[in-house]
């Protein structure tokens, strides 16, 4: 077999020195080295460093295909780095990679925690908000930062929404002569690379998100339009939501049930048509931390649905009419979950006749909260909810 063009090297923060005898090879064989400017300055590869355009783009080194090419990366080139981006492009015979240890490993060995028991997040280019869905009391998070201001930012971030008393260690210029290991209250001459390790050792029992489907509905921005959270909970139930997998919400509303369905792991196409509760939806994709797992769709199904891809779960929040199940039914690939809630008489007839056409399963859940009645207390009743869910 040919020898492959492309050599993936990681770099650390002390240069050539870290270099094994086979990355240092591979690096002298290139015609051609790719790389941030700090990373060709370490590397001492003179003209033939050749720096990533900006914004970053792979077309130049493509280009280059069949050529003796090197690219530099930060430690290990396929853990939160630019190899997997590379690699997507080309077949598996055209590179081979030269990891060395990253910045994740390099912080959990300097604080002496199990890697495998931490969660690690690339936050150089991702809002902090990708930390709500994971931290707790008792969670350790290592996250790397863009710099000196986004470990401010990261700081005031943790006090505004609840997590103050998280134990928060900067880590600087790992592997280098520069490293530098601090805690602190002022970030104003951070050195970069930054990475930050949080430690949620002292944070209280009821920090972060419950795990369990059905959050409070106060968490949510909403105009009254949303799932309510016991019926959320049913819904989620019978979604079955998994990782990786895509779900259509139909008459998103506040987008509660696509962000519940996102925290577990799947992505979401929401549909809604109101701009108010658009805007409402993507407020919550944005502060639950999962707007890269939401797709927004303005307008009303089923036209809004023709050009999205292929669901693995359908959910249809207020009932939906006869037009719209003639509609999405043959949209629906083998396999597919549907669930749709109703609580008008008409969607509730409309939901009963797709059940007698479709199969599946139908249900009327009855609820009633305990509420004041003078000075004694009674159940207030809400309205019945049906639920029809089958499997295409």
């Amino acid at each position: 077999m040919a020898e492959p063009w492309l050599s993936v090297i990681g770099m650390g923060e002390d240069g050539l020195t870290g270099l094994s005898g086979a990355s240092r090879a591979a690096l002298d064989r290139a015609e051609i080295v790719f790389g941030g400017p700090r990373h060709l300055e370490l590397a001492q590869v003179g003209a033939k460093g050749q720096a990533w355009p900006v914004p970053f783009d792979l077309a130049p080194l493509l280009a280059l295909r069949g050529r003796a090419v090197a690219m530099l990366v930060s430690g290990d080139p396929f853990w939160f780095g630019a190899g997997g981006s590379v690699a997507a492009h080309l077949a598996p015979d055209e590179w081979h990679t030269f990891p060395v240890a990253g910045t994740f490993s390099l912080v959990a060995g300097r604080l002496g925690w199990r890697l495998e028991d931490v969660i690690c997040l690339g936050l150089h280019a991702a809002p902090y908000a990708r930390l709500r869905p994971v931290l707790a009391r008792g969670v350790r998070v290592i996250c790397t930062l863009r710099d000196a201001a986004a470990v401010t930012g990261l700081q005031i971030w943790l006090r505004d929404n609840g997590f103050v008393a998280t134990r928060m260690t900067v880590c600087e210029a790992l592997g280098g002569p520069r490293e530098r290991i601090r805690q602190g209250a002022a970030w104003d001459d951070v050195i970069a690379p930054v990475a930050v390790a949080l430690d949620g050792a002292d944070l209280p029992r009821d920090a972060g998100l419950p795990r369990a489907s059905g959050l409070p509905d106060d968490l949510f921005a909403h105009d009254g339009q949303i799932t309510k959270r016991p019926v959320r909970a049913l819904t989620l139930s019978a979604l079955a939501p998994r990782p990786g997998l895509l779900l259509w919400d139909i008459g998103g509303g506040s987008g509660s049930v696509s962000v519940e369905w996102c925290l577990a792991g799947g992505q979401a196409c929401t549909v809604e048509a109101k701009p108010t509760r658009v805007a409402n939806i993507r407020a919550n994709a944005d502060g639950f931390g999962v707007s890269q797992r939401i797709q927004l769709v303005e307008g009303r199904a089923p036209e809004a649905l023709r050009d999205l891809p292929a669901p693995d779960a359908v959910f249809v929040g207020g009932g939906g009419d006869a037009a719209l199940y003639a509609a999405l039914w043959p949209l629906l690939p083998a396999g597919c979950r549907l669930v749709a809630n109703g609580v008008t008489l008409e969607t509730e007839a409309q939901l009963a006749a797709c059940h007698a056409r479709y199969g599946g399963h139908l249900l009327r859940a009855y609820m009633a909260e305990a509420t004041a009645l003078g000075g004694f207390r009674g159940w207030s009743a809400a309205r019945p909810v049906v639920q029809w869910s089958v499997v295409k």
